[in-house]
Parts: structure tokens; sequence; C-alpha cells
């Protein structure tokens, strides 16, 4: 028996569709992001969620970003990685005198090529859209990837 959550986020061609509005005020970022790892779940792959800042004070927009881009990378991770294991992380950071959010996605999957990712015609849209985003938000983007060891993408956002 599917539990109501799973009811509300939908995996269609591979892409992780929420079908109900998110709501961050009820959830919080990092439940809004959780609730996106059911069909990775339902499929068996074990998914941690580490939020150690539960509740952390982030802005609308910047909570909408990270939201969507964990939707591409979860996206991602079902219709490509076939990883055994996530791992989602999102908490506050501090670099200099900044302070920042961080969201960082890891998997044990196949990994990609991802310089080529970032430049092909016909693959890899949505990273460079994201990084776009991210870019226009004042935050950086980072993606390490090779098959050996899967994929690590980490984004981080200004909060100040």
């Amino acid at each position: 028996m599917k539990s109501l959550l799973s009811d509300d986020v939908v995996a269609v061609r591979g892409v992780l569709t929420d079908t109900h509005p998110v709501d961050f005020h009820v959830l919080g970022v990092a439940g809004a992001i959780d609730r996106l790892t059911i069909p990775l779940r339902e499929r068996g792959t074990l998914v941690h969620v580490d939020a150690p800042h539960h509740g952390m004070d982030v802005d609308r927009q910047s909570a909408t970003l990270l939201y969507r881009a964990a939707q591409e990378l979860l996206s991602n991770v079902y219709k490509f990685a076939q990883a055994s294991a996530v791992t989602v992380r999102l908490g506050c950071v501090t670099q200099g005198m900044r302070h920042g959010v961080q969201l960082k996605v890891t998997d044990d999957g196949g990994g990609f090529d991802a310089p080529s990712a970032m430049i092909g015609r016909h693959s890899g849209m949505g990273l460079r859209l994201m990084r776009a985003a991210v870019g226009l938000a004042a935050g950086e983007m980072n993606i390490n990837s090779s098959a050996a060891a899967g994929t690590c993408v980490t984004i981080r956002l200004p909060l100040d």
C-alpha cells in the first residue's frame, strides 16, 4: 500500500513530478525535497536525507530554486544513474563573512561526462538551466562525476 505522500510525487517519463503545490511553510524546504525521494524509495533505492538545520530561514525564492534543483537532480538519478543509494544534504554554510545554504546530492550510480553534458546539444539541458538559475541567484554549482564513484552535485546559494 502506498503512503499518502507517495500519491503527491510521481515519476512520469523519469521526471519526478509533484502533483500538488509545494507548501514550504508546512513542509519546509527539507520536507519538500524529502517528498521528492519517494519514487526512488519505491524503486528500492536507499535514500538518506540529511538536513541538520531543519527549520532554517530560507527566503521563498531560494527555497524554490533549491527545490527545483533537487527535483532535476533526483529526476536525473531516477532516469540515468542506476544508483543503489542517494544522499541528499541540505544545510547552512559559511564562506568567509557570507552565510548561505548548500544542497548536495550524491549517488553511487554510473556517473557521466559532466563537461560534455554541459555543452552537448541533446543532453544536459536541465543541468545547464539549473546552473544558469543558480548563477542568477549569485550562487555556485559544482558537478563531480565518474563511472567509479557516481555523481555529486553541490549547489550553494547566499542567504545574506
